[in-house]
């Protein structure tokens, strides 16, 4: 009867998990509102402090934040297998699509199309909305604006692997002096059926392979090896979610070639008109450079140090938490990461994109659709497509 009630558990958290795979547009912000109304108001699966609790932990780590959100559900309502399973049917209707994009856009001829500037149009739209909606709400007073400014300009002249790692470090130590002595909130628990054992060996793996998959890429010169190293450090070294890895596969995969500034950011705008987490984006590129396959791989890197992290961290969130100097990192954190998107933005986003004043008033257009309107991003690319299949012709 245990075991009977326990598929049927997993069975509950694979079918809600690919609805939502299926239908959660709009972004990781959008993806929480749609997973507090599915498994918290609908189902109580956890209470609201709980669910609170939570996408805090998630948006200290690095990596996506709402895929986390949707693996620590899975993980309190049915364990490890749980959680599996909840990003499985979250993350895996994006996987394919930009699979089946990817293989299309390497067997064609149109790597040049109109609809495909169009599509780098609406990248543009997009990552400008995120900086608004972040900036509005990770930098609202003078220090942390200038935290934000001396991150972006940081990223933008210090062109280098570990630039973003570097900000990241020196705002958290700003945060942590500027605002350590954050008030706790009122305490509350959630019951997570992971071993702290479990949870060692995790973060154990987490670090072993973010320093051992670098020498082995280095010392070793196989492909897929160089890039799983390169879709895993990207995944466990980026904080602020999906628009915020950009840079980060930017700098890992164009300058070497092994994919070109327009397909790179042609699969980019192609991401927004897919449901579920940006990081699928890893999907596309990982099919660009070696097909399905690479697809796959690409998908299992950028995601194991979110698994890797949650795993090891969830069961000890309710001491952390608690912390006030952690708090204070965190807001240091969260204030470079507008910095860093603002640095993405220019480039290579704006610069690859904005090429005359033409593309600069489609921009607008697509914004205002988009912010103003309030239309959903698959209409915004849509129209962006068509847009930029017409401004090839004149």
């Amino acid at each position: 009867m245990e075991q009977k009630n326990r598929l049927m558990t997993y069975l509950e958290i694979l079918m809600i998990s690919t609805r939502l795979g299926f239908t959660s547009f709009g972004g990781p912000v959008a993806h929480l509102g749609y997973f507090h109304e599915e498994y918290i108001r609908k189902r109580k699966w956890l209470d609201e402090k709980a669910y609170a609790d939570l996408i805090a932990l998630c948006q200290f780590l690095p990596g996506p934040a709402s895929s986390q959100v949707g693996i620590g559900i899975g993980i309190i309502r049915g364990g490890m297998i749980g959680g599996i399973l909840a990003f499985l049917g979250f993350t895996l209707p994006s996987v394919i699509a930009l699979i089946i994009f990817a293989l299309l856009l390497q067997g064609s001829d149109f790597a040049d199309s109109g609809w495909i500037h169009g599509l780098k149009i609406v990248a543009v739209v997009v990552v400008a909305q995120a900086i608004l909606g972040m900036a509005q709400k990770l930098a609202p007073d003078l220090q942390r604006k200038t935290i934000a400014l001396v991150a972006l300009v940081g990223t933008l002249l210090w062109q280098t692997t570990f630039a973003q790692i570097g900000v990241i470090l020196a705002a958290a130590l700003i945060g942590l002096l500027l605002y350590k002595n954050q008030s706790e909130d009122k305490e509350s628990h959630i019951h997570v059926p992971i071993s702290r054992n479990f949870a060692y060996a995790c973060l154990a793996l987490f670090f072993g392979l973010l320093i051992v998959l670098p020498l082995l890429s280095e010392w070793m010169s196989i492909q897929w090896l160089a890039i799983f190293d390169s879709f895993y450090r990207s995944g466990a070294l980026v904080f602020g979610g999906g628009h915020v890895v950009l840079p980060l596969l930017e700098r890992e995969f164009v300058p070497t070639g092994w994919v070109s500034e327009e397909a790179f950011l042609a699969g980019y705008g192609a991401a927004q008109a897919v449901p579920g987490p940006l990081f699928t984006f890893a999907a596309y590129l990982g099919t660009i450079m070696n097909g399905w396959k690479g697809g796959l791989l690409a998908t299992m890197a950028i995601f194991l140090p979110a698994f890797l992290l949650i795993f090891g961290t969830l069961p000890f969130w309710g001491t952390l938490r608690r912390n006030p100097k952690v708090k204070g990192a965190l807001i240091g954190v969260n204030a470079a990461v507008v910095g860093i998107l603002i640095a993405a933005f220019y480039r290579p986003i704006w610069t690859s994109s904005i090429l005359a004043p033409i593309d600069f008033a489609f921009a607008a257009v697509l914004f205002s659709m988009l912010v103003y309107w309030k239309l959903p991003p698959w209409i915004i690319v849509i129209v962006g497509a068509l847009g930029g299949t017409i401004l090839s012709i004149y």
